[in-house]
């Protein structure tokens, strides 16, 4: 079946349909970028893949009249090596998404198609998405961007520092939009360091960062509080980057029309 946004979603179109798209020129091809990937014992593998499709749909939801995107198949296995070691991860090589972003690019850009975008779910596609977009650039002469609403959570000190994966977010997140896929008896609270530790050196989120894989942060794949995760946060959680989403959607079609005069 076709996702909920079918009349948005490129696979779903005839070649037809999408010769006669009359907004080709400034609204944006949307690709998400995901990864399948352990998330402790109490998420399922694929945590990320499935909030870049809640975060699609609900923020399509919420677009306003004047905004127009299109999706394009979303890349559901991601660089995610860095999960080596534990069982339930795939990934692919830097090379290998970098391939298929540039692909996806120059078919979009035959169609007609002159914008693209990325919703990120996984932290580690950045590195790789972000030179692979102006290289597009470069080549291709599309618009390219990331759509990535600042949206403040509210959560703690220590778990803003220190909650890298399957964290209180995450574990709120599909408790509000798969709760049957979740094990809480699983959940533990388990930081790699303390905002009270001495120096600026740490694996994220510092001036000072460091290379790392899981293994060597956390024995149970969680780098967070699970525990502190609730449904009624989660859809809180969601309402709010969903409309955080829209709202940047909104403003790259802003940007794309003004870039050809409309």
């Amino acid at each position: 079946m076709f996702p909920s946004y079918r009349s948005r979603y490129l696979p779903a179109m005839t070649l037809r349909e999408i010769a006669a798209l009359p907004d080709k020129a400034w609204a944006p091809v949307i690709v998400v970028c995901g990864a399948i990937e352990q998330h402790g014992p109490h998420l399922p593998v694929a945590v990320d893949s499935l909030l870049g499709q809640v975060w699609v749909e609900q923020s399509l939801a919420r677009l306003p009249a004047d905004a127009s995107c299109y999706l394009a198949p979303p890349i559901t296995i991601g660089k995610s090596n860095e999960h080596t070691g534990f069982p339930g991860t795939l990934f692919i090589s830097k090379d290998t998404l970098r391939l298929q972003l540039l692909a996806i690019a120059r078919q979009i850009h035959a169609w007609g198609f002159r914008q693209l975008a990325i919703i990120h779910t996984h932290g580690g596609n950045f590195a790789v998405t972000g030179y692979t977009l102006r290289e597009i650039t470069a080549t291709y002469g599309l618009r390219c961007g990331v759509l990535s609403p600042k949206v403040d959570l509210g959560l703690p000190a220590q778990e803003m520092a220190f909650g890298y994966h399957a964290n209180t977010a995450e574990t709120a997140l599909l408790l509000a939009v798969a709760p049957q896929y979740v094990d809480m008896s699983g959940a533990v609270c388990e930081y790699a360091g303390s905002i009270t530790d001495p120096g600026q050196l740490r694996a994220e989120r510092a001036p000072a960062t460091m290379a790392w894989i899981t293994s060597d942060l956390s024995k149970s794949g969680i780098m967070g509080d699970a525990t502190a995760g609730t449904a009624e946060q989660g859809h809180a959680w969601v309402a709010k980057t969903a409309q955080g989403m829209a709202d940047a959607i909104a403003e790259t079609c802003r940007v794309g029309r003004a870039a050809v005069g409309l």
